[in-house]
C-alpha cells in the first residue's frame, strides 16, 4: 500500500511503513565477504561485493580473456561486476546436486554458461543466445523463459533455480551438459515465491502465443519481473481471483552528517523514496533489526568515525552499526546519498534514466523519537516471546492485516503531537457515533500502483477499488461521519505524503466511483446469462465464457455478447443434427453387457463438445435412424492435429460450429481485456486520490478498532498537555508533570476485573525500591505504554490520564550478554544507558529497571548513584529501580529526585507484596520466600538465612524491629507485575405470510419492519412506564444497519435488540450484549452475508429479553415471515420485576 509502500521498512517513517518492518531480514544472511586489495585499488570496483580471496576474481578474469579468444563478445567492467555478484551468491550454496552444477559453470558470459558443453552454444539465433540478450537487460535477477508448458533457467539462473526453489536438474547431473532446470507453467507461482522469499528478483520472459510458421522459432518479450514484496502479475487482468500481495520490500542506504545518521528507503513498486536525518547510532540500529529490505547500501561517510581512522567500527562511535551490518550483505556507495542511490536502484531494478522517483517525505517539527529496539520489545510493541503484546490487547482480534499495521508503526514511530491530537480527537468522535459505520474496504496502495501501472487490474480488484470510494462517499454524505473524515485528511497526508484539498478529493472520489460502475458489472448485477442449450453439457459453457462475462457491462459488449450466442446457437444445433440421432439410437438399444456405447460428452482438455462411444457402428446399414450420422463422424484431433483416442468423434459441422463459437469468444474477451486495460490507463490519472482514499481507509478501520476494544475495556482518552519551556513560571494544568489514576497492566482486562489499579503522580525523577514480585518490572512497562499509546492519540488502560508531550520514552529492562559481539551483560547495560543519557531531555521519560545488577555491588552501586544524578540535573520524569539499598548512604547530589517504593504489609509474620506504589523506602527484598516459591530446596533456603543472619544478623534485627513498628502496607492489592502472575492465577397467518413475501422488496419490508417494531416497542414501554408511576413517554429510534456496514462503537457493552433482514425476506429477532459480534457471526453462516439489521438499545439485559419474545409473537402475528418463530414460545424467559430503572430506549 503506498503507506506500506514507501516506508515499508522503516519503524520511523511518518510516511508509509509496513508489517515488512517486523520482521527480520531474510536475505542471504550470511557474513560478507572482505573486500579484496585488487578490487579496491580500482574505483569501478570500490562499490562492488567483497570476496575473501583473489583467486575467485583471476578465475573470472582468465575466462573472460578466453571468451575475447573465442568469441567477438568481451566482458566489460560492469559484466565484470555483475559476475562477481552471482559468485558470491553461489557460494553460498549447500545442496550437492547444486554444487556439482556450479562446478560447470564458466564465467565468460552473464550466463555463466560452458559453450563447449553440450546444448551450451550462445551462436546467434539460438535460444541460448536469445536468454543472454534478455540477461544482459537485467544481468541481477534470475532468469526465467518460457519454452512450451516450462519455465526454463540456465547456467547460473539454472543452479539458482535448483538451490532455493527446490527443482531438480534437467538432465540429471550428467556432465556434459550445461546446468539447467525449470518449472512446469503451472507452479510458477509456487517458484516466485520460492526465489523472491530468498531474496532474489526475477524476470520473466513469455513466448507470443499463436500459430507460427514451420521451423520457425516462436518470439518471446519480457512480460515482467517479480521481486521480494512485489509479486509477477501478468495475465492477471483476465483471471477470476485476487492475487496474494506482499508489502514491498525497499532498498535502504544509510549515510552520516553533521546532523547525525541518515536513512533512506527507496520502494520501487510505487516509485518513491523517503529519508529520515538526525538519527542516533541506537536509532537506526533498531531500524535496521526491524526492517525487512531488499538491498542494502553504505554510505562511505560512515567510514569517518571519532578515531579518524578508516577502519570503521574498531573505535568509537560505529561499532554497534558495523556490528549489525557486519552480519548482512551490502554494498558500498559514494557520492551524494539521495542521488547516487536513486541510480543504484535503478541499476538493480532494470530501470531506464528517465524514471524518476517522488520524494514522500513529509517534514514537521515536535515529533517524539522513535523508539528504541529495547523499548519497543519490552512493551511488545514488537512480538517478543515472554512479554504481553500491546498490539493485540489494542484492536479485536477480528481487526488483521493493513490497520494493525498502521497501529504498530504509530507506535514504533509515535506521531507528531498535532497529528497525536487529531487521533484522539478522530477516536473521541468515532466513540459517540451512533450511526451505521462502513466495513472499510482495505486495499494496498501498492498493489493498486502496480496493478494500475501494468493495465493488470482486474474486474475484482475494480470492485474493491469502487467499494473504497464509495466508503468514502458514505461518511462525507452522514453528517456524524463527515467530520470524522475531515479529521483523517491530515493523518492520511502523513501516511501517504499527499497533501489533497477536501473537496477535491470528494469531487474526484465520485469521478473515479461513477467511472468505475459505468464500465465495470458490478456483484448483484444478472444481466449476461451464461449459455446453455439442451444435449450440451453445461460445464462447456460455464468454462467458456466465465473467463469474460460478468466483468464489465454489457451495453460496453453487445455485439461481442451478440455474436457468442449466435454461435453457440449454431454449435447447438449441430451437435443436435450430427450427435442427437446416434445417441437416441444407442439409447434406444437394449443390449447385454458389452452392447453399444455413446455420450456427448465436454473434453475440457481441448475445449471441446464431442462423441464418445464405442461399438456403435451397425454390423450391417439398413438405413435405419442415426446411421447417416454415423457415417459423418470422423476421430476427434487436438490443437496439434493429432488424434486424440478411440473412442472420440466429431464431425467437420460440428467442428466448424466450434470454431466459430471459439472465435466469437476469443473476440468477446479480447474486448473484455481491453475495456479493462483502459480503464486502468483511465484511472491512473486518479492515482494520487485512490492512494489516498486507499490510507484514509486503513486508518479509519484502525481507530475504529481501536475505540471500539478500548471502550470495551474500560480504557480513557488522555489528556494531553505541552511541556512549559519557562523556568521562571509555575506549570499550569499539570504540564511537566504525568499523572495516572486507576493505571492497570494493558494486558489485563479490566472489563473482566482481574486488574489491581495503581496511581501515578510524577513531576520528577523517582528511585523506585520493592520486594522481589513486588511489581516494580511491570510498574515501569505499565507506565511506559500508558504513556506512549497517550503520544500517539490512543486510548489508555486507566480511569483517567494526563500525559505531557514527551519527546522520547526510553525503557531499559533486564540485559543479556552478547557472545557475537563480545560483550558481557553489564557492558550491553552500559551501552543502553549510555545511548539513553545521551538522548535524554527534560521532556523524556526515562525508565531504568533494576540498575547496574550486572557487576560487583559497591562500585556498581556508585556508578548507579552517578546515573541518577545525571538524569535529576537533566530534570526528565522517569523511575530508576533498584535492589542495591547501599545507594541510600551515598551523599547524592539530587534536587528533585524522589522516593518511592513498592508497598509490603506484615501478615501472619510473613512479609508480603501489596503492589502499591508508596512513598518512601522498602529494603525488603523477599529473596527467600521467592526462592522457596519457586521450588528451591528447603535445605539450600534454610542455609541461606543462616548464612545471612551469621552476616547481617545485627541489621536484619533492626530491620524487623522496623518493620513491626511501623509497616509499609496497602488495603488493596495492585496487580502491575509480571511478576506477580502467578499469584493472581491462585488467588392463519400462513397466507398473509405468502403475500408478504411475494409483494414486498426489500426496501418496502425494511420500513415496514421500522414502522411496526417502533410501535410494538413504545407501547410496551408506555405500559411499563405507567406501571412505575412516571409520566416520561418512552422513545424508540431503530438504527439501520446496511449490508456492508458495522455497528458503530457507542453500543459496545449496552442490551439490544435487534432484527436481522436475511437475503430470504425472512427476518430473525434477538437480543445480544455484544451486537458487533452477533452481527458478524450472523454474517459469517453461508447466504447470509449481505443481511441487513435494525436495532435499538435497552435498558439491561433483563428487558431485552422480553421485548425480544414480545417481537417474535407481535411480528409473526401481524404476517412477517419469521426464522425463529420458536423462541416466542418462551414467553417467560428472561423476565424480572427489576427491569427498566429507565425506560427510555434510547
Amino acid at each position: 500500500m503506498y503507506w506500506l509502500a514507501t516506508r515499508n521498512a522503516a519503524v520511523t517513517f511518518p510516511k508509509l511503513r509496513s508489517l515488512s518492518l517486523f520482521l527480520r531480514s531474510p536475505v542471504l544472511s550470511h557474513t560478507p565477504f572482505r573486500p579484496s586489495s585488487l578490487f579496491l585499488s580500482r574505483r569501478q570496483f570500490g562499490q562492488i561485493y567483497f570476496f575473501k580471496d583473489r583467486k575467485a576474481s583471476r578465475g573470472i578474469t582468465k575466462a573472460s580473456k578466453k571468451v575475447k579468444v573465442s568469441n567477438d563478445n568481451v566482458l566489460n567492467d560492469k559484466d565484470l561486476s555483475h559476475l562477481m555478484w552471482w559468485q558470491e551468491r553461489l557460494q553460498t550454496c549447500r545442496k550437492p546436486s547444486t554444487l556439482h552444477l556450479v562446478k560447470r559453470l564458466k564465467y565468460s558470459n552473464l550466463l555463466g554458461l560452458d559453450v563447449s558443453l553440450k546444448n551450451g552454444s550462445l551462436k546467434e539465433g539460438t535460444l541460448n543466445w536469445e536468454m543472454l540478450q534478455f540477461k544482459s537487460k537485467f544481468p541481477r535477477e534470475v532468469l526465467l523463459c518460457r519454452v512450451g508448458d516450462f519455465y526454463e533457467a540456465i547456467g547460473i539462473d539454472g543452479c539458482i533455480l535448483v538451490e532455493f526453489a527446490g527443482l531438480n536438474p534437467f538432465g540429471g547431473l550428467r556432465p556434459e551438459s550445461i546446468p539447467k532446470a525449470g518449472c512446469p507453467v503451472v507452479n510458477l507461482r509456487q517458484t516466485l515465491d520460492d526465489l523472491t522469499r530468498n531474496g532474489y528478483s526475477v524476470c520473466i520472459v513469455e513466448e507470443v502465443q499463436g500459430p507460427t510458421q514451420a521451423r520457425s522459432r516462436k518470439s518471446r518479450f519480457i512480460s515482467g519481473h517479480a521481486h521480494p514484496g512485489s509479486p509477477y502479475v501478468f495475465g492477471l487482468v483476465g483471471i477470476d481471483h485476487d492475487l496474494d500481495f506482499p508489502e514491498p520490500m525497499p532498498v535502504v542506504g544509510i549515510s552520516r552528517s553533521a546532523r547525525g545518521y541518515c536513512i533512506i528507503l527507496v520502494l520501487e513498486t510505487m516509485k518513491t523514496y523517503c529519508s529520515e536525518d538526525g538519527l542516533t547510532e541506537d536509532a537506526l540500529v533498531t531500524k535496521l533489526r526491524t526492517c525487512r529490505y531488499h538491498h542494502l547500501f553504505l554510505h562511505t561517510s560512515l567510514r569517518q568515525n571519532t578515531s579518524g581512522t578508516c577502519r570503521w567500527g574498531e573505535y568509537g562511535e560505529g561499532g554497534l552499526l558495523w556490528g549489525e551490518c557486519n552480519s548482512r550483505l551490502f554494498q558500498w556507495f559514494e557520492g551524494n546519498p539521495v542521488t547516487d542511490l536513486l541510480f543504484k536502484v535503478k541499476e538493480v531494478y532494470g530501470l531506464e534514466n528517465e524514471v524518476t522517483f517522488r520524494n514522500v517525505t513529509v517534514p514537521y517539527e515536535n515529533r517524539p523519537r522513535p523508539l528504541y529496539l529495547g523499548t519497543a520489545t519490552q512493551i511488545g510493541a514488537i512480538p517478543t516471546e515472554g512479554i504481553p503484546s500491546l498490539l493485540k490487547v489494542l484492536l479485536p482480534s477480528n481487526c488483521t492485516g493493513l490497520p494493525v499495521l498502521y497501529v504498530r508503526d504509530l507506535l514504533l514511530n509515535p506521531p507528531a503531537y498535532e497529528i497525536a491530537s487529531t487521533i484522539q480527537a478522530i477516536g473521541k468522535l468515532m466513540s459517540n457515533v451512533t450511526c451505521s459505520i462502513p466495513e472499510f474496504t482495505c486495499v494496498s496502495p501498492a498493489k493498486l500502483v502496480k496493478l494500475l501501472e501494468l493495465r493488470e487490474a482486474n474486474h475484482i480488484e475494480f470492485c474493491r477499488i469502487k467499494n473504497v470510494l464509495d466508503e468514502t462517499l458514505h461518511m462525507y454524505g452522514n453528517s456524524e461521519l463527515n467530520e470524522i473524515l475531515k479529521l483523517l485528511m491530515d493523518p492520511t497526508w502523513v501516511s501517504t505524503g499527499l497533501k489533497i484539498d477536501f473537496e477535491t478529493f470528494v469531487k474526484e472520489c465520485e469521478c473515479a466511483s461513477v467511472r468505475i460502475g459505468e464500465m465495470i458489472s458490478l456483484d448483484g448485477e444478472s444481466d449476461q446469462k451464461i449459455s446453455s442449450y439442451n444435449g450440451i453439457p453445461s460445464d462447456f459453457f460455464e468454462d467458456m465464457e466465465c473467463l469474460w462475462k460478468r466483468r464489465v457491462k454489457r451495453t460496453h459488449i453487445e455485439e461481442e455478447i451478440a455474436e457468442v450466442e449466435k454461435a453457440a446457437e449454431a454449435l447447438s444445433l449441430a451437435v443436435t443434427e450430427d450427435f442427437l440421432p446416434i445417441f437416441s439410437r444407442i439409447k434406444a438399444t437394449t443390449a447385454p453387457l458389452g452392447g453399444p456405447r455413446g455420450e456427448i460428452l465436454y473434453a475440457r482438455e481441448h475445449e471441446a463438445v464431442w462423441f464418445k462411444g464405442r461399438r456403435f457402428r451397425p454390423a450391417v446399414w439398413a438405413g435405419t435412424p442415426g446411421e447417416e450420422q454415423i457415417k459423418q463422424l470422423k476421430p476427434a484431433i487436438d490443437s496439434k492435429g493429432r488424434k486424440v483416442g478411440e473412442e472420440w468423434f466429431s464431425t467437420m459441422k460440428v467442428e466448424d460450429a466450434l470454431l466459430r463459437y471459439h472465435e466469437a469468444g476469443a473476440k468477446a474477451k479480447a474486448k473484455v481485456l481491453e475495456l479493462l486495460r483502459g480503464l486502468s490507463s483511465e484511472l491512473q490519472t486518479k492515482i494520487n486520490i485512490l492512494v489516498f482514499a486507499s490510507m484514509l481507509l486503513v486508518i479509519a478501520k484502525a481507530l475504529f478498532a481501536h475505540v471500539s476494544e478500548g471502550r470495551r475495556r474500560k480504557w480513557v482518552f488522555p489528556t494531553l498537555v505541552g511541556f512549559n519551556s519557562s523556568e521562571t513560571i509555575k506549570p499550569l494544568n499539570g504540564a511537566n508533570s504525568l499523572k495516572m489514576i486507576g493505571l492497570s497492566p494493558y494486558w489485563f482486562d479490566v472489563a473482566e476485573g482481574s486488574a489491581i489499579h495503581n496511581t501515578v503522580d510524577m513531576q520528577s525523577l523517582f528511585l523506585l525500591t520493592g520486594p522481589n514480585g513486588g511489581g516494580k518490572s511491570s510498574l515501569l512497562r505499565s507506565i511506559c505504554a500508558a504513556a506512549l499509546l497517550g503520544i500517539c492519540g490512543f486510548m489508555v488502560p486507566a480511569e483517567s490520564a494526563l500525559i505531557p508531550y514527551l519527546d522520547a520514552i526510553m525503557l531499559h529492562m533486564k540485559s543479556y550478554d552478547s557472545p557475537a559481539d563480545g560483550k558481557s551483560s553489564f557492558q550491553v547495560e552500559m551501552s543502553e544507558v549510555r545511548s539513553i543519557i545521551t538522548g535524554a531531555t527534560s521532556r523524556s521519560l526515562v525508565l531504568i529497571d533494576e540498575i547496574c545488577r550486572g557487576t560487583e555491588t559497591a562500585k556498581g552501586t556508585c556508578i548507579a548513584g552517578s546515573i541518577i544524578e545525571t538524569l535529576d540535573k537533566i530534570g526528565c520524569l522517569g523511575i530508576v529501580s533498584t535492589h542495591l539499598h547501599g545507594i541510600f548512604d551515598l551523599p547524592l547530589n539530587t534536587k528533585n529526585t524522589m522516593y518511592k517504593a513498592m508497598g509490603t504489609e506484615y501478615v501472619d509474620g510473613k512479609t508480603k507484596p501489596t503492589w502499591k506504589l508508596i512513598d518512601g523506602i522498602c529494603r525488603e527484598s523477599l529473596a527467600f520466600e521467592t526462592a522457596k516459591k519457586e521450588g528451591v530446596p528447603e535445605t539450600i533456603i534454610q542455609r541461606a538465612e543462616d548464612l545471612y543472619l551469621s552476616v547481617y544478623a545485627k541489621e536484619n534485627s533492626s530491620e524487623r524491629s522496623d518493620r513491626k513498628g511501623s509497616q509499609v502496607c496497602s488495603e488493596t492489592r495492585i496487580d502491575c507485575s509480571v511478576e506477580a502472575d502467578l499469584h493472581f492465577n491462585n488467588i392463519g397467518v400462513g397466507s398473509v405470510h405468502h403475500k408478504i413475501e411475494s409483494m414486498m422488496t426489500m426496501e418496502v419490508l425494511h420500513k415496514e419492519i421500522n414502522r411496526a417494531v417502533t410501535v410494538i416497542c413504545q407501547k410496551k414501554l408506555i405500559e411499563l412506564n405507567k406501571q412505575k408511576n412516571t409520566s416520561e413517554i418512552a422513545g424508540v429510534k431503530c438504527v439501520s444497519i446496511a449490508a456492508k456496514e458495522q455497528p458503530p462503537p457507542s453500543v459496545i457493552g449496552a442490551s439490544c435488540v435487534y432484527v436481522m433482514l436475511r437475503p430470504d425476506k425472512k427476518l430473525y429477532v434477538g437480543q445480544t450484549d455484544d451486537l458487533d459480534g452477533r452481527i458478524r457471526s450472523h454474517r459469517s453462516k453461508e447466504g447470509m452475508q449481505t443481511a441487513s439489521f435494525l436495532y435499538f438499545i435497552v435498558p439491561g439485559k433483563s428487558v431485552a429479553c422480553q421485548i425480544e419474545t414480545l417481537l417474535i409473537n407481535q411480528l409473526y402475528n401481524q404476517g412477517f415471515p419469521l426464522a425463529n418463530i420458536a423462541d416466542g414460545k418462551h414467553r417467560n424467559f428472561g423476565t424480572s420485576n427489576q427491569f427498566a430503572e429507565t425506560l427510555t430506549v434510547h
